[in-house]
């Protein structure tokens, strides 16, 4: 029995879904379906019935839970034990997309080098995935959009709100009171992400009966930053990737508190250890101090 189709049985088990269980271990989704039907070979029971596009677990399928359960458990406890001989403890991180691109890359260098004895390694996956590695010990640490989970502890460490940007010299940087009415008649971009619940910002346009103009509507950050930069749109974006640029003045937020508000953080987010501070704690809260002088930093020099 293969330990890489227990665990593909447990992840379709934890999301439902062949298709987000292919996805969150990075394989495709013939590859779930291969693994299942060769563990179901094995156990010589079907563990799923599909009904339609969907699926259900059969009885069997729910009485092996447990088991494997225990065999992933027991796979990992080994792992840890054999590790334990050599000279360097490893640390598993994950992030979320923005805080992979943001911030990790000022981070994990002053982490690496404050704790020599520590071997670092990083993942970056969506919020569903980091809450699962966690879940199933694969992850120690992950920063991430807040989970509700009475397994998991979260701290809020970073402001990552969506704040309403425009290019210098728009004549919104000098507009007091915008109306809806007015924002929709600017280009708009849309970045669209699982990740931040973007019907907040359609909601506005919905509540007021307005069409808002949306000239682009990209699934990446950077590419709807850029469109801003260029002149060619305004939008609304999260803070962590917009915040070098507010500081250096190359995008000016637009006060838009009296029409919505989006607050948003990333969250440092670990198994529940009681009043046990998560390994790194101390580094973790430093480095985003660092993080945000650097920032500040920036900010003088660009005044």
């Amino acid at each position: 029995m293969n330990i890489d189709h227990i665990e593909a049985f447990m992840y379709v088990v934890h999301l439902n879904s062949f298709h987000k269980a292919a996805e969150a271990m990075f394989l495709t989704q013939p590859t779930i379906s291969a693994r299942i039907r060769t563990l179901e070979s094995e156990l010589d029971s079907e563990l799923f019935e599909r009904q339609g596009r969907g699926i259900i677990l059969t009885e069997k399928g729910k009485a092996f839970i447990p088991f494997a359960e225990q065999i992933i458990r027991t796979f990992q406890q080994g792992k840890k034990q054999l590790k334990a001989g050599s000279d360097l403890e490893e640390i598993t991180i994950g992030a979320n997309i923005i805080t992979s691109q943001y911030f990790i890359p000022f981070a994990i260098p002053y982490w690496n080098r404050e704790n020599p004895n520590l071997r670092f390694k990083f993942i970056s996956a969506t919020n569903d995935v980091l809450k699962e590695k966690l879940l199933q010990k694969q992850v120690d640490i992950a920063f991430m959009k807040d989970v509700t989970h009475s397994g998991l502890q979260n701290h809020k460490i970073l402001d990552n709100s969506i704040r309403l940007v425009v290019y210098p010299g728009h004549p919104f940087q000098i507009q007091t009171e915008l109306t809806v009415q007015v924002l929709a008649k600017e280009p708009l971009v849309f970045f669209e992400c699982g990740a931040f619940d973007w019907n907040h910002v359609h909601k506005i346009f919905e509540v007021s009966n307005v069409e808002p103009r949306i000239e682009f509507q990209v699934d990446h950050l950077e590419v709807a930053k850029s469109l801003i930069l260029s002149k060619s749109c305004i939008g609304f974006l999260p803070y962590l990737c917009i915040k070098n640029e507010l500081e250096q003045g190359t995008l000016v937020e637009v006060d838009v508190s009296h029409l919505i508000k989006i607050k948003q953080h990333i969250y440092l987010t670990h198994l529940n250890q009681g009043v046990e501070a998560p390994l790194l704690w101390n580094d973790i809260l430093f480095s985003i101090r660092k993080y945000e002088e650097n920032h500040h930093q920036l900010q003088k020099q660009s005044n």
